[in-house]
């Protein structure tokens, strides 16, 4: 573990980075350890890679201790295994597992460390479908998606006694890949995530916890398939959308010219779209906004004309610091990236550094 004082690119404040590793964490290319959330307390949850290509969870305590932990029927091969993604103020875990058979379920971990295992009654049993657990809040209501049989994506919230409520956007397509994602979720239960029409353009929504659902879309995001607002659904990837306890959404569109941009919307419909410096300005580069807090405070990262990662901080009032963690390589693929923020201002996500093996870090202000 390194813990190292710097002083934040285009900021007068101080900050604290602190790597960590899993200790099963491979060494290799695509390897490591990402941290995917944080809570109120400063316990981290996420994943690790290891020298097998599996994945397993973990918890990061704010003393430093990290538990490895498996969903009991997650596969051993390689891109199988476990994968930690929410974590609330009590230490509960949401997640997604990859079994033998290739099929994904989703699994919640409470803080002593039972895990149960659950599936949406309409999800696929073919390899590459099933549930994907993302976010939850603080009743322990969880929000996610599903693949059905025809790998067309539905979303879904999860009681804390097990019941579990699909719903789709009435926009959404019904094609392959296509449907509604339902990524994060806030205290009041309110859900954010995006859907995909039947041109393959994504919009963003948030549904009430009374079920009304309301959709968005930024001024400047594109109509083209694989452009809109939101993102595509991709397990391998980031989910980069956030709600906070105000009911303030913030992500990510792209443009008619494939650049990402990142937007913010408030619960009342004002979307302010926004560019961290210095992030490039061709295909598949620009901003991309993933966490916000209570105090309304972006975190995410940019991607440079150099195709390099940088984290990035937005406050309320709009002013951006960039941030790299040490480490972090300089070339192509490599850099920082940024996926969660709480309370106290304290972000997490994971850097690449120059031999491509993956790293957790905390950026204390």
């Amino acid at each position: 573990m390194l813990v190292l004082a710097v002083l934040a690119t285009g900021a007068a404040q101080a900050q604290t980075f602190t790597t960590f590793e899993a200790a099963g964490a491979g060494g290799g290319e695509n390897q490591g350890t990402v941290a995917t959330s944080i809570n109120t307390a400063g316990d981290i949850a996420g994943f690790y890679i290891d020298g097998a290509n599996v994945n397993h969870g973990f918890v990061r305590a704010t003393t430093g201790t990290i538990t490895e932990f498996e969903a009991p029927d997650a596969g051993t091969e390689a891109k199988q295994g476990t994968k930690a993604y929410g974590i609330n103020a009590a230490g509960t875990i949401a997640g997604t597992y990859h079994d033998s058979s290739g099929v994904w379920h989703g699994f919640v971990r409470t803080a002593s460390g039972t895990i149960t295992e659950f599936s949406a009654s309409g999800a696929g049993t073919s390899p590459g479908q099933g549930t994907f657990a993302f976010g939850i809040n603080t009743a322990g209501i969880i929000s996610g998606l599903y693949t059905d049989a025809s790998t067309v994506v539905h979303a879904f919230k999860r009681a804390p006694n097990g019941t579990i409520t699909e719903f789709n956007v009435s926009g959404a397509g019904t094609g392959v890949g296509q449907g509604t994602g339902g990524i994060c979720i806030n205290t009041a239960g309110e859900i954010a995530g995006y859907y995909i029409d039947a041109s393959n353009v994504a919009h963003g929504f948030e549904r009430a916890a009374s079920g009304t659902i309301t959709t968005f879309d930024a001024t400047g995001a594109g109509t083209g398939a694989g452009q809109g607002t939101g993102g595509n659904f991709d397990i391998t990837l980031d989910f980069d959308i956030g709600i906070n306890t105000a009911g303030v959404i913030t992500g990510y569109y792209v443009d008619g010219s494939n650049v990402y941009h990142g937007f913010r919307r408030t619960a009342t419909g004002t979307m302010t779209e926004f560019n961290a410096p210095g992030a490039g300005t061709g295909a598949n580069q620009g901003t991309i906004a993933d966490g916000i807090n209570t105090a309304g405070t972006i975190t995410g990262y940019y991607i440079d004309a150099g195709n390099v990662g940088h984290g990035f901080e937005r406050t309320a009032s709009g002013t951006i610091a960039h941030f790299n963690a040490p480490g972090a390589g300089t070339a192509t693929g490599q850099g920082t990236a940024s996926y969660a923020i709480n309370t106290a201002g304290t972000i997490t996500g994971a850097y690449v550094d120059a031999s491509y093996v993956l790293h957790g870090y905390l950026r204390t202000p």
